[in-house]
Order: C-alpha cells, then sequence, then structure tokens
C-alpha cells in the first residue's frame, strides 16, 4: 500500500476540499473517498458542485468542476484519531506552501480537527473563518465520513452547499 494519496489540484481552482488524512481505502485503491460508507461524492454533487456523482475511480473529473482534493497529513489510517500533534506540526508548512503555491479561492477543511490543529484555535465555528491561508478563504465543513453519524445526508447537503453558493 502506497504511503499518501496524490493531491487532485491545479492552480486558481475556486475550492479545494481537504481532508484530515487518507483513509485505508482511499490509499489502498489510489482513489479519494474511496470506503463505501464515505458520503463524499454524493453530497458535493447534491450541494450543486458537480452535475452527477462522480465515482470514486474516476476522482480526477473533479478538476472539470474547478475542486480539487488534498489533505492535511499525507499518513494514511483506519481512523483520524490515530493522528498525533507531531503528524500535523510536521506537515503545516508544506500544507500552506501549497495552498499559496496553487492559490484556491476556499480552502474547504472536512471537519474541524485539521483545521483546528493547523490554526491552534480550541474553537472553531462551521463555515467561513475570518482567518486565511495564503489569501485563501477557510470555509470548515462537517466531515461526510460514514463515521461521522452526528450529520444526517440532508445536513452535510445543506453544510456543503452554503460554501457552493458562496463560491458563486
Amino acid at each position: 500500500m502506497p504511503d499518501s494519496l496524490p493531491d487532485i489540484i491545479a492552480p486558481h481552482l475556486t475550492v479545494l476540499f481537504c481532508g484530515i488524512n487518507p483513509g485505508m481505502m482511499a490509499a489502498a485503491t489510489g482513489h479519494h473517498f474511496a470506503g463505501r460508507a464515505n458520503r463524499f461524492w454524493r453530497v458535493i454533487h447534491l450541494a450543486g458542485f458537480t452535475a452527477q456523482e462522480i465515482l470514486p475511480e474516476n476522482d480526477r473529473l473533479i478538476l472539470r468542476n474547478h475542486c480539487g482534493l488534498t489533505s492535511v497529513v499525507k499518513r494514511p489510517t483506519a481512523r483520524a484519531d490515530q493522528l498525533s500533534p507531531e503528524d500535523f506540526i510536521s506537515s503545516a508548512a508544506g500544507f500552506e506552501q501549497k495552498v499559496g503555491r496553487y492559490a484556491p479561492r476556499f480552502v474547504a477543511f472536512l471537519g474541524k480537527a485539521a483545521y483546528a490543529a493547523l490554526s491552534g484555535q480550541r474553537e472553531v465555528a462551521w463555515g467561513l473563518q475570518a482567518a486565511t491561508i495564503e489569501h485563501s478563504a477557510i470555509w470548515v465543513l462537517p466531515n461526510p465520513s460514514g463515521r461521522n453519524r452526528a450529520f444526517s445526508l440532508d445536513q452535510l447537503v445543506e453544510a456543503y452547499r452554503q460554501l457552493y453558493l458562496a463560491a458563486g
């Protein structure tokens, strides 16, 4: 299994969706959000980002929609809680350089954990943040992982739709 998952990224995207780190299935298949229970592809379609639901094996098609995919920490794990604070600290500078190099309009963190770890904030609100990363606006969205049952599909779609509308 590879020790990371390649980014799907291009300069000047509208939204760079940013996961915490790759799951084991994503790393094993080489495709983002490949786990059966992950709702990412369905949610971004229903929220308006894509005209049709993209299959994980076709994840590169997201670039056609001016969106990209990355993660803060490149090391795959079965669960995000298997990451240490050191994983985030060692990834922060490279992540910020990547955002600066590619200059997306929005960096959308999928879940509060990665943004909280990078920003040092204990309390993070959903939605648009006051801070930026290298001139890119920051938006925090609920994690679409199948393990995150705190949000229904409808709640996820509504949260993502707010970003879609803001991105215009």
